[in-house]
């Protein structure tokens, strides 16, 4: 991060088995608890909701060319609800 302007932050509030599973998860990346969230951070700043969209559009139209036909599950709820 040299020549970059970095910020600190605090998250208050954070329920203990929330923590306690993000430091296991760092424990068994062999990283600290600041490095995973910190890459945390970067993954989801990085994921932006039009890349979110178009590869749930690519997705949904390669299964379209596949021999295999999914029912909507709206209708189904539909359905379910209606019973």
């Amino acid at each position: 991060m040299e020549g970059k302007s970095v910020a600190n932050i605090l998250i208050r509030n954070v329920p203990d088995e929330v923590l306690n599973m993000i430091k296991n998860v760092a424990k068994r990346r062999n990283r600290s608890l600041q490095q995973e969230l910190r890459e945390a951070l970067e993954t989801m700043a990085n994921q932006s909701s039009p890349d979110i969209f178009r590869k749930a559009t690519e997705l949904k139209e390669k299964l379209r060319k596949k021999s295999v036909r999914f029912t909507d599950s709206a209708e189904l709820l539909r359905e379910d609800r209606a019973r």
